[in-house]
């Protein structure tokens, strides 16, 4: 039973991605809208204070602030596309239908009931417009919800096949007609259940802020703990895009979640400093400078022979943390290996949010330096205090380098370069992965994947249920999880690190695992339905 619900959780925790990591792209752009109107950098380069650019860089923001106000659509079709076996793109369609007839549905009933508000403002009234239609505010959820049940729907009908003139309303259509009564009974049912649902989110967001700094430093160490099972994102979404991470009124319009509010107030000038609740979204001084000094503390307490040889495997993994955010490559090399570690790096990363709020730090860091640097300069000291956040930033490498070479040292962990004799190192070079790929495979270069060797090392093609990918994953689900070469994947396919949980793998590539996925799918003949 438990693992049955931990491969519901992951399978669901791998749909989240396709919306989730949509929308920080929508937020950069809105930080680039607001560099060609922002005041000071006109003062400076005058050239760019005219019509064109001016306007280009309102209408950028301000229409990309629309997607802040349909999030209910945007993980209801994301997570309906996600959660299909296959057909994925009509289910993604069937999903966008199944919305427009809910959200007309429920206010349709509330009409009849007479529970529709009348005033001229909604704001406390548990309702809000959803692409023009008043019904009961539900915010993410009601894409969530929608997205789950679409899902279920397609995954149980699309498939299903009439005969003679019944056969137009077979596959897809079927799932649709199925889900018209679905969607309309959920939307009568929600529109009674659903105020008692947000409620409980009240009271557990009032929980959590009365908690203060506690609250916030298991936030920041449940999000790193919760990485080798994949879930870490479903303890930072809620706070990014649901009321628990806050409720601000900008420009007469009412915005949810730390994320949705400070997209807003970067496109608002009349905003003079953002939100408390951006700290709900600071998570990045681990990833840009701790890590950075645990790779440090690794490297000077390897073996002397090791150390050019762990510089070429440390450098790469700590530039992409401190650049892209991506921490996977590090984190894998000691997880496992001296998990006490692991567990210190997850307090520091909830002890630098912490900080970060003690110090009323409003600088925007989820991930690396590329997207800090685009979110903050331009906004400005003021707006966000973001030499403050560079400082503690310093602080916490300092930190992490004290912390992980005293551990090293003192627990003699056999972190890189310090395997005792025998063991393998869990990450490789370019040029050891180059000379082992080439004594198998003639000819064959180094940065080429070999998805003939993956497969093979999980167990052969008749083991693979299902493959899918995240950020940084190739998820399986596989038949005999226990037939897995870990050795053959780290050594002989460049994976960072193997995760298993039941019938669920998760082999860790990094940012390559994309061309990874395609050509594992190319080799097995997947197709697009897969």
């Amino acid at each position: 039973m438990k693992d049955k619900v931990m491969d519901q959780l992951q399978r669901f925790s791998k749909a989240m991605f396709i919306p989730v990591l949509i929308l920080p792209i929508a937020g950069i752009l809105i930080a680039v809208g607001n560099l060609f109107t922002n005041a000071k950098l006109l003062e400076l380069l005058p050239f760019m204070d005219n019509p064109v650019t001016k306007g280009f860089g309102t209408i950028l923001s301000g229409s990309l602030v629309s997607i802040l106000n349909n999030l209910g659509l945007i993980f209801c079709v994301g997570l309906a596309a996600g959660l299909a076996n296959k057909k994925k793109y009509e289910a993604g369609f069937t999903g966008l239908l199944g919305f427009l007839v809910f959200i007309n549905a429920m206010n349709k009933f509330m009409t009849l009931t007479g529970i529709l508000f009348t005033g001229e403002s909604l704001r406390g009234t548990g309702q809000a417009m959803v692409l023009g239609v008043q019904i009961l505010d539900m915010g993410v959820f009601l894409g969530i919800i929608l997205g789950i049940v679409t899902a279920m729907v397609h995954n149980r009908f699309c498939e299903t096949e009439f005969q003679n003139a019944f056969q137009i309303y077979g596959g897809s259509r079927f799932v649709f007609i199925v889900l018209i009564p679905v969607t309309v009974l959920l939307a009568v049912l929600l529109t009674y259940v659903w105020p008692f649902v947000q409620l409980g989110i009240t009271s557990l967001g009032g929980f959590i802020n009365r908690s203060g700094n506690f609250g916030l430093f298991i936030y920041g160490a449940l999000e790193r703990l919760l990485i080798p099972t994949g879930l870490h994102h479903l303890v930072y979404t809620p706070f990014l895009y649901t009321s628990l991470g806050g409720i601000e009124t900008i420009g007469g319009q009412v915005f949810e979640g730390a994320r949705n509010i400070y997209y807003a107030e970067i496109a608002d000038p009349s905003i003079q400093v953002l939100s408390r609740s951006v700290i709900w979204d600071a998570r990045g001084v681990s990833k840009m400078f701790g890590l950075m000094g645990a790779c440090l503390a690794m490297y000077h307490t390897a073996r002397p022979e090791n150390r050019n040889k762990i510089k070429a495997i440390l450098i790469p993994a700590a530039f992409t943390s401190f650049i892209a955010g991506v921490t996977e490559p590090i984190e894998f090399s000691f997880m496992f290996v001296a998990p006490v570690l692991f567990i210190v790096h997850a307090g520091l990363s909830g002890l630098s949010m912490v900080v970060l709020n003690l110090l009323n730090v409003r600088a925007i860091g989820p991930n690396g330096f590329l997207d800090f640097l685009l979110f903050n300069v331009p906004l400005g000291i003021h707006k966000t205090g973001w030499p403050k956040y560079i400082v503690t930033g310093l602080i916490f490498f300092v930190v992490y380098y004290a912390i992980f070479r005293l551990l090293i040292a003192k627990l003699n962990l056999k972190t890189l370069g310090r395997e005792t004799e025998g063991m393998e190192m869990k990450l490789h070079t370019k040029a050891e992965y180059k000379e082992k790929v080439a004594s198998e495979k003639e000819g064959k270069d180094a940065d080429d994947v070999d998805a003939a060797l993956i497969i093979k090392a999980l167990g052969g093609a008749g083991n693979i249920e299902k493959v899918e990918n995240c950020f940084t994953r190739l998820r399986l689900i596989l038949t005999h999880p226990d037939l897995v070469l870990e050795d053959v994947l780290k050594n002989g396919t460049g994976a960072n690190g193997v995760v298993k949980k039941g019938n669920n793998v998760q082999v860790i590539y990094g940012l390559k695992v994309a061309a990874v996925r395609r050509a594992v799918d190319e080799e097995l003949g997947n197709g697009e339905s897969n």
